[in-house]
């Protein structure tokens, strides 16, 4: 077996794993990166990039399958060809992912290691069964896998990971979708815009992100309108001629017993640890076995071990795992010097129809005695209307002791870019009747913003300076 000595190692090479080198490099260590998986981020291979694809050709059907409402009439119907889809999903997905795996290859070979790595003492690695890495650091960035619930285990030959879905060579006659998570909302809308027949079963009725009840109930609304949805169901999944058989009572006390083609497990991802031999590492581990660790500085304990990306079970998304390998990477590399880093407003994003959107605080983590609201809702603001999606609210919150933005909850009409506006708002730590003071232009579905912000001002009893030019063109502007 073959003995490296390095400054860090980076157990994992997705977004955080590559962040975590990159920074632990450019602070003057040396770092190894080690992978037993394939190369290119989860993000640009099973997640992000993807699913987005698939959303975007679902929305185009659902867009002419709509048209009539403008007075466009599609004499023939939408035809959707499914193969055309899944081969434009996977050509773009493999081009993305080929940037990174192309930059991950030209890493200097003895920067990188091929194998499955696990700890035999705490910064002592051994890799599959031909190399022990000895590190100053370790950085854990290994991520996280689809979870499967028992309930499925006597159809597992019929289950779908997100992993799974853009692998497909058409689009499936039916599917029945097991959550109600981003990730189930998304693929699952996108699957029934394309002609699957699809129905939702989820524990609960939380809908992604969202955990403030008006919101929530708005969404559940803008969501049934097109979806089956059973909330607060159970079911009973066994083997059919079809594919899958579903025996289901929901939370209505409304029962049946259907066939589908195929099952879609999104009900959530777990941290993969399995094989880290953590109990060797001496860390402490806490729920769910994830190590303990300071989200702030990354570090597990005291001990020169660093939690980086989706297996810390936190903040599942992209842009948080970039900037925990950043802070992972720059406190392994100057270990025993660590620093606190502050962290980004919180910001997550669904791609659904309607959109969902959280910033912030969320509404479960807010103090009632010191938080006001303002809301907006969609159907009745201009902009929406004018396009035809008109259904959503918007609830923002400030804080009664400084007037400051602190948080809001999104449901509505490209909220992926008003929740890019209200994050940055609360970063900079704004008021609200100085956000009030900015330029909106009309008619945009921003004034609907502008329209919360303004009932949140009255809340918190804040007179925002005039504005001459400002239009209004109805409740919700």
């Amino acid at each position: 077996m073959d003995t490296r000595q390095v400054d860090v190692a980076v157990i994992g090479a997705g977004s955080a794993g590559l962040n975590a080198r990159r920074e632990a490099e450019q602070q003057g260590a040396s770092a190894l990166l080690i992978e037993s998986g394939p190369y290119g981020t989860m993000c640009a291979r099973v997640g992000c990039m993807p699913s987005k694809l698939l959303i975007s050709s679902a929305d185009a059907a659902h867009d002419v399958a709509r048209a009539g409402q403008f007075g466009v009439i599609v004499p023939e119907g939408v035809s959707v060809d499914g193969p055309a889809v899944f081969r434009r999903v996977r050509r773009e997905r493999d081009r993305f992912a080929g940037f990174v795996v192309e930059d991950t290859e030209a890493l200097p070979p003895e920067q990188r290691l091929r194998g499955r790595a696990r700890f035999v003492a705490p910064g002592v690695l051994e890799v599959d069964d031909h190399t022990r890495v000895e590190a100053r650091a370790v950085v854990i960035a290994t991520g996280s896998q689809a979870f499967v619930p028992d309930s499925l285990a006597a159809v597992r030959e019929r289950v779908l990971l997100n992993d799974d879905v853009f692998e497909l060579e058409d689009v499936p006659e039916s599917v029945a979708v097991v959550g109600s998570g981003i990730i189930a909302l998304e693929l699952g809308q996108a699957l029934h815009r394309l002609g699957a027949r699809t129905a939702f079963f989820a524990r609960s009725d939380r809908v992604g992100l969202l955990s403030d009840p008006v919101v929530a109930e708005s969404a559940r609304g803008a969501f049934a309108e097109e979806l089956d949805l059973r909330f607060h169901s159970t079911f009973e999944a066994s083997p059919s001629k079809a594919g899958v058989r579903i025996r289901w009572r929901d939370g209505d006390g409304k029962s049946g017993d259907e066939e589908f083609a195929w099952v879609l497990a999104a009900a959530g991802r777990r941290p993969d640890l399995a094989g880290l031999g953590l109990e060797q590492a001496g860390v402490e581990l806490g729920r769910g076995g994830v190590p303990v660790h300071d989200s702030r500085t990354g570090q597990c304990g005291e001990v020169p071990i660093f939690l980086a990306g989706d297996v810390t079970g936190e903040r599942a998304l992209l842009h948080e795992a970039s900037d925990e390998g950043r802070i992972a990477g720059f406190n392994a590399a100057l270990f025993p010097e660590v620093r606190a880093h502050r962290r980004r407003v919180p910001l997550g994003i669904a791609f659904t129809d309607p959109q969902i959107a959280t910033v912030g605080t969320p509404f479960a983590e807010l103090d009632p005695a010191h938080t006001a609201f303002g809301a907006v809702d969609y159907g009745d603001q201009g902009r929406a209307r004018i396009m035809g999606q008109g259904r959503g609210i918007v609830r923002v919150y400030g804080d009664r002791r400084d007037g400051r933005l602190v948080g809001a909850e999104m449901a509505g009409p490209r909220v992926e870019h008003t929740a890019h506006l209200l994050a940055w708002a609360v970063q900079l730590g704004s008021t609200v009747d100085r956000l009030l003071e900015l330029p909106f232009y009309h008619p945009v579905v921003e004034e609907g913003i502008r329209t919360a912000l303004r009932r949140l001002a009255r809340e918190l009893r804040l007179v925002p300076a005039p504005c001459a030019h400002e239009l209004d063109c109805g409740p919700g502007a």
